[in-house]
């Protein structure tokens, strides 16, 4: 293989592990981000449930004192009933009476409903906040793991980009400005021709260019994207013994 093209392979695939560990360090912060918002979903979830509790117990004192001013309220009436004078005025005292008897038990079921309310989301606090521990422990795993990932990230691609450092300084000035022009426009300069194609722009190649890059005598590029093509030779399959 042609040594300049060689050093130029090896360039860009250091440039690409570069680039592929820069773009996964770059995901940490994101994917810290969902992991944390996950577990702010959950303290939402706790959160809600004691709202809806608390806000039913203060309904259900609500009603208790307005049960007990009804009640004392009947109370009154049944004393006054023994003062009346008149049928008539019997007579409306006993509706007065029955009517706040009717809204007496219209209360008590109403702090029924609100005690079953109650006890259901006491229930539903518990859980919830059983999952927040489990979430809080999953969150704390989630982010140490990303931490890790993070550092080792950072490691990988220092290493990567000392390199490519130490690969370029092997490259000669002009096929090291090709590649770096190449690369400036196109993302990546060098490129595995395959199945007489370029493997990055996928154009046909004639088939005496493909040939030639075949040899990986010279630096040859693509002649839509300027890439700098090579040939990786295929590894023979060897069929297991009988």
């Amino acid at each position: 293989m042609n040594p300049v093209l060689e050093k130029l392979i090896r360039l860009q695939r250091a440039e690409s592990d570069w680039r592929r560990a820069e773009t996964a360090r770059a995901e940490i912060p994101r994917r810290q981000a969902e992991v944390e918002a996950d577990l702010a979903q959950e303290k939402a979830r706790l959160d809600a449930a004691r709202t809806a509790l608390e806000a039913s117990g203060k309904s259900r004192r609500k009603l208790e004192g307005e049960l007990q001013d009804l009640e004392g309220k009947r109370s009154r009436y049944k004393g006054q009933l023994m003062e009346v004078k008149t049928n008539k005025e019997y007579t409306a005292m006993l509706h007065e009476i029955e009517s706040v008897e009717r809204e007496i038990r219209t209360r008590e079921d109403q702090i029924l409903e609100e005690m079953e309310k109650s006890e259901a989301l006491t229930a539903e606090v518990k859980r919830e906040e059983g999952a927040l521990k489990i979430a809080e422990e999953r969150t704390r795993a989630q982010l140490k793991a990303l931490d890790e990932e993070g550092r080792r990230l950072d490691a990988e691609a220092q290493k990567h980009a000392t390199e490519r450092e130490a690969v370029a300084k092997t490259v000669p000035d002009d096929a090291l400005e090709l590649f770096q022009r190449v690369a400036k426009f196109r993302g990546s300069a060098v490129a595995e021709a395959a199945d007489g194609m370029c493997g990055a722009c996928h154009l046909k190649l004639r088939l005496q260019m493909f040939s030639d890059i075949r040899h990986n005598e010279e630096v040859t590029q693509c002649p839509a994207c300027n890439r700098i093509l090579y040939y990786e030779p295929q590894v023979p399959l060897v069929s297991p013994e009988p």
